[in-house]
């Protein structure tokens, strides 16, 4: 049975940690320059299988090394930031339909973004201790799977947004430069950890 109470207060305390973290801009990046429903599946499945880890494992995923999480991270980063600037630039028209940017493509892109960079992540280690203290599984999944789904489509909904009043060439270099920030930020995180 779900607690209505249960998941709104995880709902709440989820939202508001992940809203300033690094998933949102991420989103953001994503949502600017990729259509917004393919990124938000991969993304929303990442969440999804974050959260069934984070009930199902409880605190076990807090004891994987974070150096390499961080790594992983970083890389990931990383390349995305290289790829936006070594994609041909397009139109707005472009954006929406961006040649060789299948749904699978976009999807996986978002999905593995999320899934490194959110591995072990504070959000996924609050839900894991949510869920041991209410002993509520149903109820906290519900919550932290609807409070990380919102703050995505909030970042990729901006990133859309962004779009519209700025050009693309100039959101895909301020993107792949926030992406290396978050990059070398994350491989420093992993050398002095």
């Amino acid at each position: 049975m779900i607690s209505i109470t249960v998941a709104a207060l995880v709902f709440g305390v989820v939202f508001l940690a992940e809203l300033p973290d690094k998933t949102a801009l991420a989103g953001l990046v994503l949502g600017a320059r990729y259509r917004a429903s393919y990124v938000f599946a991969g993304v929303a499945a990442a969440f999804l299988l974050h959260v069934v880890l984070a009930v199902a494992a409880g605190s076990v995923l807090t004891l994987l090394p974070q150096r390499i999480v961080h790594a992983l991270t970083g890389v990931l980063f990383l390349g995305g930031a290289a790829m936006m600037l070594w994609q041909k630039g397009g139109d707005e028209e472009g954006v929406e339909k961006p040649e060789g940017q299948t749904f699978w493509r976009v999807a996986g892109t978002g999905f593995t973004l999320i899934l490194v960079a959110e591995f072990g992540d504070l959000t996924q280690i609050m839900t894991a201790n949510l869920a041991a203290r209410y002993d509520a599984p149903l109820s906290v999944g519900l919550g932290a799977v609807l409070a990380l789904w919102a703050v995505a489509g909030l970042g990729i909904a901006g990133g859309k947004a962004l779009m519209n009043r700025v050009p693309l060439r100039l959101i895909t270099q301020v993107a792949a430069l926030l992406m290396s920030v978050l990059g070398v930020w994350s491989l420093w995180e992993a050398v002095v950890g």
